[in-house]
């Protein structure tokens, strides 16, 4: 028993260095085109390789687009991209039956798969559509398949939803669900790019020559590494780590929290964390997460869970206050 634990513990410290090495070249192929977003190519990869879907949040023009497009070529993925508008019907992502007539004049109905029917989604302006098909992209993202009239069509594998919302024109926006933003593992904020990162885009933009990403994975890669991040072991105090920093993110929880909070993080953010911690160790190299890991990944998977109460906002206070105030017990 103790010799199959062992080939166990071995094949998998085996398999985490080939991952780590692959995962790491192709962060590195991505940070050639997307410059002066290493903290956004980092947690999007973690998302990605947790199973998850990812809300990235910024004003236009600072990559988000480009960064799904190179995602998809140097993760080996089949991108599509859908511009959310409100006339977006839940069809024109999903697909829809037609009625077809065939030489002998018998009649059927055949599906046409819609642009969901991808690996890699990029839902740009996800909250510019209506509610209704805000809820059409619901089920693919947390069930992995779709059903129109009556039929399941199963996604392909693996399916993952990078979603942008820009926080300025709110006019004609519909906010997401809060069962919406739950199914997404992180909320990534893209912010400017600091002065060299700027010098540097602009001599490689605009060049005559522009550097294209390269593939440095495929999909058969991908789940694998994703099967690996699920078997990669945790610690206790990492796993206390988690339930006291989720648990304390609570309206019920002891202290401030009645007086911040207006409603909390479920189970699934456990699951998100956890994930991601064991993501974000093997895209370091590293076997098991730490303690930092936790405290790293708290804001970008936890405050989108999260809303603050009335008392809290007059106050000035803003989530991420809170979210710091919170890790602050467990640091």
């Amino acid at each position: 028993m103790a010799e199959s634990v062992e080939k166990l513990e071995d094949v998998i410290v085996r398999s985490a260095e080939q991952v780590s090495g692959q995962i790491r070249a192709a962060k590195e192929a991505i940070s050639t085109v997307i410059f002066g977003q290493d903290r956004v190519i980092e947690n999007t990869l973690v998302t990605i390789l947790s199973g998850g879907h990812a809300l990235l949040i910024g004003v236009p023009g600072l990559a988000k687009t480009k960064l799904v497009e190179t995602l998809g070529i140097t993760l080996g993925l089949d991108a599509k991209r859908i511009q959310f508008t409100p006339d977006l019907m839940p069809s024109d992502i999903l697909g829809a039956e037609v009625l077809d007539e065939s030489n002998s004049g018998r009649r059927s109905f055949r599906f046409i798969a819609g642009p969901v029917f991808a690996q890699l989604l990029m839902a740009d302006e996800i909250n510019r559509a209506s509610p209704r098909t805000q809820s059409a992209l619901l089920q693919a993202m947390q069930e992995q398949h779709i059903t129109v009239a009556g039929a399941r069509h199963d996604l392909p594998k693996p399916f993952h939803v990078l979603a942008t919302q820009n926080p300025l024109e709110q006019e004609g926006t519909y906010p997401l669900p809060e069962a919406q933003l739950d199914r997404f593992l992180m909320e990534i904020d893209v912010d400017y790019p600091d002065r060299d990162a700027e010098r540097r885009i602009l001599f490689e933009t605009t060049g005559a020559e522009e550097t294209l990403a390269k593939a440095s994975m495929d999909a058969e890669t991908l789940i694998s590494a994703q099967r690996l991040v699920r078997r990669l072991p945790v610690g206790d105090s990492v796993v206390e780590a988690i339930l006291s920093l989720v648990r304390a993110a609570r309206p019920s929880s002891e202290g401030e929290g009645d007086k911040l909070i207006a409603w909390g993080p479920g189970p699934r953010a456990s699951q998100a964390l956890m994930l991601a911690v064991r993501a974000r160790a093997l895209l370091d190299g590293r076997l098991a997460p730490s303690i930092d890991d936790v405290l790293d990944l708290a804001e970008p998977v936890l405050k989108h869970r999260m809303a603050l109460t009335f008392s809290a906002r007059a106050e000035g206070r803003t989530i991420p206050d809170v979210i710091r105030q919170l890790k602050t017990r467990i640091g």
